[in-house]
């Protein structure tokens, strides 16, 4: 895989270079509520431009069907990275039309351009490789080469990720170079104990990771909405809490083999409970109690870990050498039921550990906690990307930065 220090020495002044990056920012209507993945790829666009390329700048955000919707403009991530890079952004309201081609032309040496919400176009993600594939060519009329540097989408086949590279000379850019650096710290010559933490709303999401972890990881913390279905599948009542019935099979498998090979499961011995769930926006109080975890009443719903399940899990992290987290330990949005969530980043922060937050909610609790993100190994910007890798999938979007 050549990285974009390679290009860079090839020379790159007058030259048009496609960034694939991840702009995917959570939005409040047009206000950016957290801006760590911008920040993420800002060194990769900085870079090529000190070095007079003519910048495009091309993401995803949300899931549009195929077709213009001013919910999910890349606008305001535009004017966010152009406020980062203390320079004018130009945009382009179309991904491969008049806009985009004028927009583009009309680049000067060290200018920076992004490109309208490629998820515009039905050919980004189209299943169909001839639709995809013509998308890929209207994008590679833009370009002279290509660096990937949108690690949160590498786990998709769409035309940008995939299709592309395969069309212009293709490069990675220091975000995915640096973010499979650090998963390979997770898969190969880990250093021990390794614990993993796994939250996060359902089971499903995460049975592959787990298949694959338990030949790999010394210990794994269950938390979020999954823990319940772990929860009933030992037998305990779970109230009303978020359940998953189809999985609970597979969920006792997962216990057996975990005893089996010695690999510890840590599951809540308590757990905060309220009668609904809580209202995000007003963060209106929500009157939780806290139950023991094999004893959680009707009618009541499990939103986060207790007390004692924190400090169960803080000693479980605290004599670890490696350890990865995905996944929120509870509604860490509403102030009531944040403790849990809030408790995994203060133990991993207090451990000597060399931690990667997996992407997703359990990077953006870290930062709306208010956690220092470089007290952290790693803060991946891809949750789905990263939990694919640690299953030992090929993921789309590096197999096609590969030689």
């Amino acid at each position: 895989m050549k990285t974009i220090d390679e290009l860079l020495a090839e020379g790159v002044a007058g030259k048009r270079v496609f960034v694939r990056a991840d702009l995917n920012v959570p939005l409040d209507g047009t206000t950016i509520t957290d801006d760590g993945r911008i920040r993420a790829v800002l060194p990769t666009v900085a870079k090529l431009a000190e070095a007079g390329a003519r910048v495009v700048v091309a993401s995803h955000l949300g899931r549009p069907k195929g077709a213009p919707d001013p919910a999910f403009s890349l606008a305001p991530a535009a004017a966010r990275l152009g406020e980062l890079l203390g320079a004018d952004v130009a945009f382009a309201t179309d991904t491969v039309g008049e806009s985009a081609r004028a927009t583009v032309a009309g680049l000067t040496d060290g200018q920076v351009a992004v490109i309208e919400n490629l998820r515009f176009n039905p050919g980004e993600t189209s299943k169909d490789d001839a639709e995809r594939g013509a998308f890929a060519d209207q994008l590679a009329e833009l370009a002279d080469s290509y660096v990937g540097d949108g690690f949160g989408a590498v786990h998709r086949k769409h035309a940008s990720v995939f299709d592309l590279p395969a069309r212009l000379p293709h490069y990675a850019g220091y975000l995915i170079a640096t973010e499979v650096g650090v998963l390979k710290k997770l898969t190969t010559d880990v250093q021990r104990p390794y614990a993993v933490v796994l939250g996060g709303a359902k089971v499903s999401d995460k049975l592959g990771v787990i298949d694959h972890l338990l030949e790999r990881a010394d210990r794994i913390l269950i938390g979020g909405g999954m823990a319940y279905t772990f929860l009933k599948a030992q037998g305990h009542e779970v109230g009303s809490s978020l359940l998953q019935e189809d999985q609970i099979p597979a969920v006792r498998e997962y216990l057996r083999r975990a005893e089996e090979k010695g690999v510890e499961f840590v599951l809540p011995v308590d757990v905060v409970v309220a009668p609904s769930f809580p209202d995000l926006k007003t963060k209106a109080p929500a009157h939780p109690t806290t139950v023991a975890a094999d004893a959680m009443p009707e009618g009541q719903m499990g939103l986060d870990n207790g007390p004692e399940t924190n400090k169960l899990y803080a000693s479980k992290l605290a004599d670890a050498a490696t350890v990865f987290w995905n996944g929120p330990m509870g509604v860490f949005e509403h102030p009531d039921f944040a403790d849990g969530t809030r408790a995994v980043a203060q133990a991993l922060v207090d451990s000597p550990a060399f931690s990667v937050v997996g992407g997703g909610d359990s990077a953006a609790a870290v930062r709306i906690l208010g956690f220092d993100e470089n007290a952290f190994g790693h803060i991946s910007t891809g949750g789905g990307a990263s939990l694919e890798y640690l299953e030992g999938k090929t993921l789309p979007g590096l197999a096609a930065l590969e030689d």
